[in-house]
């Protein structure tokens, strides 16, 4: 018997997981054999454009320019061109911040927070649209909006870990 069997299997053999541990459902699957965690270590960052968030941000700006734009510009919604320039200045924003977050830090988070903000504005945004245009699928406007969500919150982690990150020391920075 295996130490990862439950103890009432090696009194019984033959009868694994019918202890009372296991409630009777006869499949005891030792912590080992399951299937293991969905994590996969992130790929180093070189640039912006490896950055989850400038990815989705930018898919988002042309799923919109190119779909729902048209649509808009048909039904004459009054915002389009506010609408144009915040989605296609939040991946923007994103590769500014990334760029100057070593040489003007404080700068980096300002612009970084203002790519959140855009974020914001555009949910905004496409709720506007949704509500005011008939031809708009609604479906797949509040698609957009949830992941203009995420990208948010996924933003606002990224500033977390940046300053994290510049609070530890640095071994080559000894003064």
């Amino acid at each position: 018997m295996s130490k990862w069997e439950p103890a009432d299997a090696r009194k019984a053999p033959g009868k694994i997981g019918s202890g009372p541990g296991n409630s009777g459902t006869g499949a005891y699957t030792p912590r080992y054999a399951r299937a293991p965690a969905k994590f996969s270590p992130k790929r180093a960052i070189h640039s912006f454009r490896d950055l989850e968030v400038y990815q989705q941000t930018l898919q988002c700006s042309v799923l919109i320019t190119s779909e729902l734009m048209p649509i808009l510009a048909k039904d004459k919604f009054p915002l389009v061109e506010g609408m144009t320039n915040c989605t296609l200045s939040i991946p923007l924003y994103i590769a500014e911040a990334h760029g100057m977050r070593f040489s003007n830090f404080d700068s980096a988070v300002a612009t970084l927070e203002k790519a959140m903000q855009g974020c914001n504005k555009m949910i905004v945004y496409l709720e506007q649209a949704s509500g005011l245009s008939h031809n708009a699928d609604a479906a797949f406007v509040e698609d957009l909006s949830n992941r203009y969500m995420q990208v948010r919150g996924k933003m606002l982690r990224l500033e977390r870990s940046w300053q994290k990150f510049r609070a530890t020391p640095s071994p080559y920075n000894k003064t």
